[in-house]
């Protein structure tokens, strides 16, 4: 199952993911710091989507109160139907 996220409050402006039977198959971040965002998608390509949400949630980008990651973890929420 492919869906995609509009994020709010990072340089990045949507995520695409891709699920199946719960596990992360692909990530692709438009917008943002391309190398970081293209080794957080690595590193949770074939993780259970909710590994990747409890790794994920909560982190936070300086002073913001989200991140790219975080709202990766929001993603996969939303995928997931939480």
């Amino acid at each position: 199952m492919k869906s995609t996220f509009l994020t709010k409050g990072t340089c990045a402006k949507s995520i695409e993911i891709e699920l199946e039977d719960g596990i992360v198959r692909s990530v692709k971040f438009f917008g943002g710091c391309d190398g970081n965002l293209q080794g957080v998608s690595r590193l949770v390509e074939g993780m259970p989507a909710a590994e990747a949400v409890r790794r994920l949630r909560g982190i936070r980008c300086g002073r913001k109160t989200t991140s790219c990651p975080d709202q990766l973890a929001q993603a996969l929420e939303q995928a997931l139907g939480y």
